[in-house]
């Protein structure tokens, strides 16, 4: 069983789906880039290149889990040349938050003490991810990316994604958590290794299966006294074609606002902590 396996993750939730390992090593940096993937084609590859370009490999090392993708797109011939450390492929149930849970586990079975996450589908721009280890060693727990403060740039945003998030995800989020959000649905974050490994915040539950875990994070870390800050990043989708998103259209912004309800009235926080515990 993957949970009789991972102790760290025991006191934290001790819930991490089924995944199967297709290639890693020993880890050799102190933090890792965790990158969920599904059917990213040339996407992902973009990402890895623009990694490549500065050379994120010596500064962390990279993590891909992936979704079960059927593209051919995360086969080991086409990650190692592109300096991917592991592959993970998430073989249980869930989607986003399933995938996370999974590369967070495997990340803190093998010792990291520094988490980035970003999207692997070429969105955002990993120079950024410097800047997110900088905060993490200066002492904050979470580093959240962010295109609406100054210096941070997003361009072609879907205008149904925008309003939803100025109107309705960041504001509530702020409300909710304490902290002044702006852009709460970005999954191109980083986390301490105490904080993903707080019972009081038990990250590793199958109560995140779908996209539950990041709204659930950015209430409850601030809530606990965490020191969190938002960084400015770029984030661009392209202006023709296909959007490169897995949430879209009014039904996926609706379930989107859902779970953030839920998440805001503590309806996710662990079971056996109290509320503000």
């Amino acid at each position: 069983m993957i949970q009789a396996v991972y102790a760290p993750v025991a006191n934290a939730g001790g819930e991490v789906p089924e995944y199967r390992i297709d290639f890693t090593g020993s880890a050799v940096r102190r933090g890792c880039i965790v990158i969920p993937v599904i059917n990213e084609g040339e996407r992902l590859h973009r990402l890895l290149d623009r990694m490549a370009k500065i050379d994120l490999a010596s500064l962390a090392d990279l993590i891909v889990v992936d979704g079960g993708s059927i593209d051919g797109s995360v086969t080991p011939d086409r990650l190692k040349p592109r300096s991917v450390h592991t592959l993970i492929t998430k073989i249980g149930p869930g989607k986003l938050s399933a995938q996370l849970r999974c590369g967070y586990a495997h990340a803190l079975a093998a010792g990291y003490e520094d988490l980035v996450t970003i999207d692997g589908n070429d969105k955002d721009d990993p120079s950024a991810v410097p800047r997110f280890f900088d905060a993490l060693r200066g002492g904050y727990d979470f580093v959240q990316a962010s295109r609406f403060i100054p210096g941070g740039v997003g361009e072609n945003t879907p205008r149904l994604r925008e309003f939803a998030i100025r109107a309705f995800h960041a504001p509530l989020l702020s409300w909710a958590s304490g902290f002044p959000w702006t852009d709460t649905t970005q999954g191109f974050r980083a986390y301490s290794r105490r904080l993903l490994l707080d019972p009081r915040i038990a990250p590793f539950r199958s109560d995140f299966s779908s996209y539950e875990l990041l709204a659930y994070m950015s209430y409850r870390a601030p809530r606990l006294g965490y020191k969190c800050v938002e960084l400015p990043t770029v984030r661009r989708y392209p202006a023709t074609g296909a959007i490169p998103t897995k949430v879209g259209g009014l039904a996926g912004n609706l379930q989107l606002l859902g779970t953030l309800v839920r998440v805001c009235v503590g309806g996710l926080n662990p079971r056996q902590v109290a509320r503000d515990g």
